[in-house]
């Protein structure tokens, strides 16, 4: 068991105050985990001072000097990605394979995105006889989710760095090993004192306390809507700005006559990729009527072969979600698929066959699903896809934006035909005939999935206040 009872804060590890002991639940074999020290807002206090200090220095450093501790970091973090792909299969269920790349890679991914934009972003502009300037925000809370815990917090760490920012992280406490070893990683590369913190806690008193603290200047969440209302309401007595990447409900169309052996496997990939537990996962596949039950056919083929199994193994298996509340979760909108009338296809309700402990869900899929259905509504997040029959395109752009989320879309099919539904689609990102993420383009929702956007220079934005100089002025190299 891995034990980290310390905060990183202005350059040292030290005890929290006033703190408690927080074990983190193995989700495989429902044991400990780890153990972390959950801080108070003294900790908050602590930390914000460390960084309004560095702040006054660090944000009058020049381009080049951010990108060479930027260089710094993405070398330390390269030495300890097989210690973080652990820590995040022995404490949110992801396989040590996918831990190993997608999701310890997202990190180096977005450091070498920062260190790319930030060589070539404007931070002065000029209009006229007149001049914009973009300078650092401030001190910047970043609160990050457990599900990809190093893609939020180096989505954040990253830009926020190239912005010339000072920062406070407080990781989700259900995966907070990694975010310990990252900060390993930036007092390993030399980052100046107070300009990176971490204070490990729960929502509830240190994410609160940083919401609410008159010394932050932003807060940039990553999560679930119901907590970033909280986060917002609690910032906004001290009108700081609020980033926000909330919850997702994505669509995925298949366009119709779309041959289904190559429009499904990358729906259900995912889907299935994280244990269904992605924020952007393409969880409502819309199926024109004459192909909907030879897609749930094959689609139920899909899910019902993938195995199941250990995250510390090797192999191409998904492992179990994150811990006991959203099994149970995901278990209760299960039975409403049910209980609603939805036909279920494959998988149900309980553990796979053959595993008796741990929190593994059996991988399910739902067919002849409508719009008014909960599992049509709310946000599974866990490795179960409903598919939903439409008519024709209008109808299916109808279902698609009736959620109260628009965080990503999917189309699969003929890309002239797509191109006609991408502006008609309320989202993000609309992915048309890929499912991965790029590091340079603009991450964010429209509606209950939050606002703003992060990744490459778009992340640098958000982490910068915009200047007007009027009148005669010379711009200082940033």
């Amino acid at each position: 068991m891995k034990s980290y009872p310390q905060n990183y804060i202005d350059g040292r590890w030290v005890d929290s105050r006033g703190g408690r002991r927080h074990s983190v639940v193995n989700p495989a074999t429902e044991g400990q985990a780890s153990e972390v020290v959950l801080g108070t807002a003294a900790d908050v206090d602590l930390a914000v001072e460390a960084a309004r200090r560095a702040f006054e220095t660090f944000s009058q450093t020049t381009r080049q000097e951010r990108a060479a501790l930027i260089e710094k970091v993405m070398e330390a973090y390269k030495a300890r990605i097989p210690d973080i792909a652990e820590a995040i299969a022995t404490e949110m269920g992801c396989p040590i394979s996918t831990a190993s790349t997608a999701q310890a890679g997202s990190g180096l991914g977005h450091l070498g995105q920062a260190l790319a934009a930030l060589s070539q972003f404007e931070f002065s502009e000029k209009i006229g006889d007149n001049t914009v300037v973009r300078e650092p925000i401030g001190v910047v809370a970043l609160i990050t989710p457990w599900n990809w815990p190093m893609n939020q917090i180096v989505a954040k760490v990253g830009p926020c760095l190239a912005a010339g920012c000072t920062m406070i992280l407080k990781p989700s406490e259900e995966a907070p090993s990694s975010a310990a070893i990252f900060a390993e990683v930036m007092e390993a590369a030399g980052v100046p004192a107070g300009v990176f913190n971490l204070v490990q806690g729960d929502g509830a008193e240190v994410g609160t306390a940083l919401a609410r603290h008159p010394g932050i200047d932003m807060i940039s969440f990553t999560g679930s809507t119901r907590a970033g209302i909280m986060v917002a309401k609690n910032a906004a007595d001290t009108v700081k700005r609020v980033s926000q990447e909330l919850g997702g409900k994505s669509p995925n169309i298949i366009l119709e006559g779309t041959p289904l052996d190559v429009a499904l496997p990358g729906g259900v990939g995912g889907v299935l990729l994280n244990s269904g537990q992605s924020c952007v996962a393409p969880t409502r596949m819309l199926v024109h009527r004459s192909q909907h039950d030879e897609a749930a056919e094959k689609v139920g083929e899909m899910f019902a072969a993938k195995p199941v199994g250990d995250p510390l193994s090797e192999g191409p298996h998904i492992g179990p979600v994150v811990n006991k509340a959203q099994y149970e979760k995901i278990q209760g909108l299960i039975q409403k698929g049910i209980d609603e009338g939805a036909t279920l296809v494959t998988g149900g309700l309980g553990r796979p066959e053959g595993l008796d402990k741990g929190y593994y869900v059996r991988p399910t899929v739902f067919a002849d699903v409508t719009p008014d259905m909960t599992i049509a509504q709310e946000e599974i997040f866990g490795p179960v896809l409903v598919i939903m029959p439409y008519e024709d395109e209008a109808d299916a752009v109808r279902i698609a934006n009736d959620t109260p989320y628009g965080l990503g879309a999917y189309i699969a099919g003929d890309p002239g035909k797509a191109s006609r539904l991408v502006g008609k689609l309320r989202a993000g990102a609309v992915f048309v005939n890929s499912g991965g993420l790029a590091f340079d383009m603009p991450f964010g929702g429209y509606k209950q999935s939050g606002n703003g956007r992060e990744f490459g220079k778009f992340g640098i934005e958000e982490f910068l206040e915009v200047k007007a100089v009027i009148g005669q002025y010379q711009p200082v190299e940033a």
